[in-house]
């Protein structure tokens, strides 16, 4: 089976951080993965995003143009990327800073409000963590249990005092989504 994610927002929010992570996790499981990242001339507070695309078997193309599963961390990603979202599929909003009256019909809309969330925790820097413990549980993408055991792993040695905080983050994220 193969994935294709699209995660966007502004430069700094943690989006290409978001799908690098995802796309380590997912080999970690041993599974085939591509990860593409869209950033140009932005700073900081410009856009970025990223594709993630997922399978068991290998990838001919690393290419979302239909997508099951987007993240838009902000308005102008949510109005952007709600449109190549394949019939069906999944978008998981920030719902801190998107508003998603203009949803499509025939989409699943997942609004997390990551932005509260975080600031809970004590740091905003940490909703992109909610966001992908969201998606995780709204996707079964990869196995929520995998990336927490490899959680240090995939944050690496310069990191490793942010453990404990990432993963009461994805875990905030991933039990925010009911069944």
């Amino acid at each position: 089976m193969m994935t294709r994610t699209i995660f966007s927002g502004f430069g700094g929010q943690g989006v290409l951080s978001m799908g690098f992570t995802l796309a380590n996790a997912a080999m970690l499981e041993g599974k085939y993965v591509t990860y593409l990242p869209s950033y140009g001339v932005e700073v900081r507070g410009g856009t970025a995003n990223c594709t993630v695309v997922v399978s068991d078997e290998e990838i001919a193309s690393p290419v979302a143009s239909e997508p099951e599963f987007v993240v838009a961390m902000n308005q102008p990603s949510f109005n952007r990327f709600q449109n190549i979202l394949s019939s069906g599929g999944l978008i998981c909003v920030n719902a801190s800073l998107v508003n998603t009256d203009a949803a499509r019909s025939d989409i699943e809309v997942l609004s997390i409000p990551t932005s509260e969330l975080a600031e809970k925790l004590g740091t905003i820097k940490v909703a992109n963590m909610i966001m992908l413990g969201a998606l995780i549980k709204g996707s079964s993408i990869i196995s929520f249990d995998a990336m927490i055991k490899n959680l240090a792993e995939l944050l690496g040695e310069g990191k490793a005092k942010l453990i404990k905080l990432n993963k009461e983050a994805l875990e905030m994220g991933f039990n925010y989504v009911k069944e």
